[in-house]
């Protein structure tokens, strides 16, 4: 499996835009990870009221037991503790709750925003690297095959634009019906050129 190309023009090219994907991804979840830590910032006043909530239900619920000692009129005396506490413990899930809506915005944020350059990379970058690897290796093998350099001519005769064809001679498809070496040469180099891998030596 080849990586990168031969030819120099061709693999300073792969290498160039392969470090801009992988530095343009880093960035973004760079980006990604900030705007998640500054979201989840939001859930501050959410911890302060559920340590509030917790303290005052504790705080009530520790006065009522006490209150509730007192002989007879104890437990007429800690039913308001008891609401009371059980208020400060719905203010506390409040905060819980805050917290946690905080805390899944932030997650959807931070997915949301690397959604796309990934996506990007991965259906679009990806696929098009992956077919010029594929590509490049059935040519090199296909290169190195006693009629190696026949197919690749025709591929070329086949698959390359006109004026590429017209610049190695008016009538290159009849010098290749003739099995001209120099012409099949030429068609195959061609194609193993447009891939950015080195020409066939004969």
């Amino acid at each position: 499996m080849r990586i990168y190309a031969d030819r120099l023009p061709t693999v300073l090219r792969q290498v160039a835009t392969d470090l801009f994907m992988i530095l343009w991804v880093y960035a973004w979840v760079r980006v990604a990870l900030y705007l998640h830590d500054l979201v989840e910032k939001l859930a501050v006043p959410g911890q302060k009221l559920e340590g509030a909530g917790t303290g005052i239900a504790d705080g009530l619920a520790d006065a009522g037991g006490k209150v509730g000692r007192v002989p007879l009129v104890g437990d007429e005396l800690t039913a308001p503790f008891t609401r009371a506490a059980d208020a400060a413990r719905s203010l506390a899930g409040a905060g819980r709750d805050q917290q946690e809506f905080v805390a899944d915005l932030a997650i959807a944020v931070a997915v949301g925003l690397v959604a796309f350059p990934i996506g990007l990379v991965l259906f679009g970058w990806l696929p098009r690297r992956l077919r010029w690897m594929r590509r490049a290796a059935v040519a090199s093998a296909v290169a190195t095959r006693p009629a190696g350099t026949d197919l690749l001519a025709l591929r070329a005769l086949a698959t390359r634009p006109l004026d590429q064809l017209a610049r190695l001679g008016p009538d290159v498809a009849e010098s290749w019906r003739r099995g001209d070496p120099a012409t099949v040469t030429a068609l195959a180099d061609l194609e193993l050129r447009d891939l950015g891998l080195r020409a066939t030596r004969r």
